[in-house]
């Protein structure tokens, strides 16, 4: 997928057709035609460095790509003091660990839809925001707008409480000001914002400064209907969820059969993907028993089919699932990095009501878990314990094979463990059984009544050392050695379980080693042990 950059021979009015496609609004159209007649038009779009980016940013970067694709000069400014500004979401001393964080991932954006970088500028609100000259606009500003005009520009984007802090009635008045310090042409943003846009119209010129040119998106639907939040988990997807998340929230989105309403899958198929994948044909896989695939050119005709109720949910979820995963691969890729891994830590650490920094201890996830492919190598029966196997598992170590007791005697015969693959976790604390020191504990699906144990298959093709990790966790490093005051094992055991096909799961996410995913052989539903 890649945005062509060859605006510059392209007709006024095919350019003015690809800066218009989708936008709901246009305000000072005239002027845009004007401009087009000689020379590039400058765009700015805005975004407050608050709450994570989610898919939903895929709706201007589609647009983003549309403006370059015309030939526009395209500023990114990353709001960070209107963040700070609008009720505290951002702390001020988180400003800068998040502009970075927004940074590398609107990047990691607009590499993954093929938008050329060296195109856009990327510019941070305080580098001017701050300045003397811009200072006294501010204040300039505010001896011309009433509480009343501060509050209405930003109703629809600022957060309403019945006593409002100053800084949130400040929040339009430096938007407006933007448009003017960053020497553009036209903002760029959701119809959300048409407010601020007509606050801007009103007071820039009184100022002494020129209109802009306003182009609105539509608001697309979250996708449990409404407004796709970062602060409500299941109406947003985010750019790193696993692509078992992408399924388990796609599956939970609201798509009624036939219902065009508020349907959060069909507008994103409208907004994003079919811009994005325009040079392709847009491919609802399907079974043959179920009518086969069907290949849509426009939005039209999968709106009519699922209107008509010819195109059923399930395939258009899954048709988008699929899209959707293309577009997040390159970016879960980049997010693997460590440094990434940690400033993503370090930029959203827990916060209190008061929007001030908790400091918390590491949350308990699966990847605290340091789980391996190990290979017995040599097995014995406990010298003091008849229940009980002393075994020498490889576990890819330079320092040898460590010694693992288990309790697997009198349930599975010696022979068929001897050089057998099995699946360990080594970060506990060692243990002495009767007498014996254990360092790390085999896992197996176990049931008490009736007593059945499988130990956990690696998938062929693994070696001592693979790494097992559980899908969605593969990100962190796992604790050196597990506290047992902690319960970090007792906390998350409950939640292993082999599924109805045999894979080895933790709330439904699959154990994966390098070569595949983690099974056992014959038990369903049993728990991990």
């Amino acid at each position: 997928m890649e945005v062509v950059m060859n605006g510059d021979h392209k007709s006024p009015n095919h350019r003015l057709n690809l800066i218009k496609r989708n936008l709901q609004e246009v305000l000072g159209e005239d002027k845009l035609v004007e401009i087009l007649k000689e020379r590039d038009v400058k765009v700015y779009w805005g975004t407050a460095t608050t709450g994570k980016p989610h898919v939903a940013y895929f709706v201007p970067m589609s647009k983003i790509a549309d403006f370059l694709e015309a030939g526009c000069e395209v500023t990114v400014l990353f709001a960070d003091v209107h963040a700070s500004l609008d009720n505290m979401k951002a702390p001020w001393e988180l400003l800068d660990l998040r502009e970075k964080y927004y940074e590398a991932v609107i990047k990691a954006m607009l590499e993954s839809i093929g938008v050329p970088l060296e195109k856009l500028k990327f510019v941070r609100g305080k580098d001017y925001q701050l300045t003397e000259e811009y200072t006294r606009d501010v204040y300039k500003l505010a001896s011309l707008v009433s509480v009343h005009d501060a509050k209405k520009a930003g109703a629809e984007v600022v957060k309403q409480v019945e006593h409002p802090l100053l800084s949130s009635l400040l929040y339009p008045l430096l938007q407006a000001l933007d448009e003017e310090y960053l020497k553009v042409d036209a903002q760029f943003g959701g119809v959300d914002q048409r407010k601020i846009f007509t606050f801007s119209e009103k007071y820039l010129p009184q100022l002494g400064y020129g209109k802009r040119i306003h182009l609105m998106n539509p608001m697309v639907p979250g996708l449990t209907g409404g407004k796709m939040s970062s602060s409500l988990e299941d109406s947003k997807i985010d750019l790193l969820d696993s692509p078992s998340a992408v399924k388990k929230k796609l599956k939970k989105a609201f798509c009624e059969p036939g219902n065009l309403e508020d349907n959060g899958v069909l507008a994103f198929v409208k907004h994003v993907l079919l811009p994005l994948f325009r040079n392709e044909d847009f491919t609802v896989k399907r079974k043959e028993e179920d009518g086969g695939n069907i290949i849509y050119k426009n939005y039209s005709e999968l709106e009519e089919d699922f209107k008509n109720l010819k195109l059923h949910p399930a395939d258009l979820k899954a048709a988008v699932e699929s899209y959707l995963n293309r577009l997040l691969a390159p970016i879960r890729k980049k997010f693997e990095s460590p440094e990434l891994q940690k400033l993503s830590a370090q930029a959203y650490p827990p916060l209190c009501t008061k929007g001030k920094v908790v400091h918390m201890e590491t949350p308990v996830t699966p990847a605290r878990l340091d789980i391996r492919i190990g290979k017995i190598m040599e097995i014995k029966k406990h010298p003091d314990a008849d229940s009980l196997y002393v075994s020498k598992v490889d576990l890819g170590e330079s320092t040898g094979p460590r010694t693992v007791v288990s309790g697997l005697a009198k349930i599975i015969p010696q022979e068929e463990l001897e050089n057998r693959l099995v699946v360990a976790l080594c970060n506990l604390k060692p243990a002495k059984m009767r007498g014996v020191e254990s360092q790390a504990m085999i896992l197996c699906a176990s049931r008490d009544e009736p007593k059945e144990v499988e130990p956990l298959n690696p998938p062929k093709d693994s070696k001592p050392g693979d790494k097992v990790f559980v899908e969605g966790y593969e990100n962190s490093e796992p604790d050196e050695q597990l506290n047992p005051k902690k319960k970090v094992w007792e906390t998350l055991q409950p939640e292993l379980k082999t599924s109805s096909n045999c894979v080895a799961e933790w709330q439904g996410n699959p154990l994966i080693a390098p070569s595949g995913n983690i099974t056992c052989s014959t038990m369903k539903g049993a728990p991990i042990k």
